[in-house]
């Protein structure tokens, strides 16, 4: 129970990563506060109520300032600190050409992607300061360590989350509050949905993820551990990292399968 009586904040908690998240966090004895902008995230809450849990759906937009300023302050009034933000909440934007490529489009994807991120580190170290201490963990991307793995505005906005990470875990410097994110590659989740029913419709789901050194796809449970595990105790000297949850794809530049050089 490494949560216990900890309150814990995530956001795009209605599917994917951030409800296995909200689900881990709640197991591992923490009062969640799930938020997302869909109906959905009401579900992750009761889902975690009816497991005995505790949690509590917000419904919001979570690149909204005055959204997370209010949640936040929800929060620390219900529980009386905040312990971990896991800052999850993202867009994927499409695969739009660069010629093609529209400046509405562009602010659309980093708006939700990395202004959405900057709130919660902002928010959070807010109150997590003054308490002496707290754990932000954010979602990132492999697309955001290099090319080949989404669109332009997308992969932008994860590059920036990283960035925010380190320049924030050093402006928090001396604080106790630490500031991480995980880089999650192929991961099956709503929003990479169309990628696995276009594969499973030609029979071809065994060939996703034949990249990476684990020749495979994961779960959103998977990428969830790396968050819990940043988020606890268990990583109180990890700070300023990105760490990659992507079956070992980004640990190698392209080579030949059955060749390596």
């Amino acid at each position: 129970m490494r949560f216990s009586n900890r309150t814990v904040l995530v956001t795009g908690a209605a599917s994917g990563i951030g409800r296995a998240a909200a689900l881990r966090f709640a197991r591992e004895g923490a009062f969640v506060f799930c938020l997302d902008q869909a109906d959905a995230v009401a579900g992750t809450a009761d889902a975690i109520n009816a497991d005995g849990g505790c949690a509590q759906a917000l419904q919001g937009d979570a690149a909204d300032e005055a959204f997370i300023a209010s949640a936040v302050d929800r929060a620390v009034a219900a529980r009386g600190r905040l312990d971990a933000i896991f800052a999850n909440a993202g867009i994927s934007g499409g695969m739009t050409l660069l010629a093609d490529l529209q400046v509405a489009e562009w602010e659309r994807v980093l708006h939700v992607n990395l202004v959405g991120v900057f709130l919660a580190i902002r928010e959070g170290a807010r109150v997590m300061v003054p308490q002496g201490g707290g754990s932000i963990v954010c979602t990132a991307s492999v697309a955001g360590l290099r090319s080949g793995a989404g669109g332009i505005p997308y992969s932008a906005s994860k590059a920036g989350v990283i960035n925010l990470v380190q320049t924030s875990a050093n402006q928090l410097g001396g604080t106790n509050v630490r500031v991480n994110c995980i880089c999650p590659g192929l991961t099956e989740t709503g929003m990479t949905a169309p990628v696995f029913e276009q594969a499973r419709a030609r029979g071809s789901e065994h060939k996703l993820g034949q990249l990476n050194p684990l020749r495979r796809y994961a779960r959103p449970e998977e990428a969830a551990n790396v968050a819990l595990f940043l988020a606890s105790d268990d990583a109180s000297y990890v700070n300023g990292q990105a760490i990659a949850v992507d079956g070992g794809l980004s640990s190698s530049h392209p080579t030949v399968p059955g060749r390596f050089v």
